[in-house]
């Protein structure tokens, strides 16, 4: 039951979102995007640099590693600052998205899908009729429920009963 309504509100989410995508961008998602193109040219560059080290035959591969590292420590402050304009920018954008969503509406509307379903399986499920071989069948599976937590509350008992041994003493150090 849990599974189809999340399946619903997933659905109906999905015109929802496709809608938000189609409209006029925010000045966050501008922003966001210009920082994008930006941080992806300094990555490249990066790339670039990087791989030029890693081909120069002169260099051994302490060198190597020791420049690229260089290099990254050249380019770590474009990763820093992207990754925090991008995570101010993200939460704008998600509060501006969410703004504009009726959450009411998408459930009145997925449940409003599921509600017949529900009420079909309540009425006419095996639980809502009182056959009597049924409640035997339940009475059954609740006797062995109730007698496995039985027998596993012993065992804890017991365990927690038993003597504790004591701890083996320790090996004499051999001789060498």
């Amino acid at each position: 039951m849990i599974r189809a309504l999340s399946l619903a509100a997933a659905l109906a989410l999905l015109p929802v979102s496709a809608a938000v995508a189609q409209e006029q961008k925010t000045a966050a998602e501008i922003q966001l995007e210009a920082a994008a193109a930006k941080f992806e040219k300094k990555m490249e560059e990066f790339g670039e640099r990087a791989e030029a080290i890693q081909d120069d035959d002169a260099l051994d591969e302490t060198t190597k590693g020791l420049r690229v590292a260089a290099l990254w420590s050249e380019y770590q402050p474009h990763v820093a600052a992207f990754t925090s304009m991008a995570t101010q920018q993200a939460g704008q954008i998600a509060e501006q998205a969410l703004a504009e969503i009726d959450v009411d509406a998408i459930v009145a509307e997925a449940l409003a899908d599921v509600a017949p379903m529900v009420e079909g399986l309540a009425t006419n499920g095996a639980w809502a009729q009182a056959d009597p071989d049924q409640m035997v069948t339940y009475g059954l599976m609740a006797d062995y429920a109730v007698g496995q937590s039985m027998d596993a509350i012993e065992e804890v008992n017991e365990a927690f009963a038993a003597p504790l041994a004591p701890p083996a003493p320790p090996a004499p150090p051999a001789e060498a």
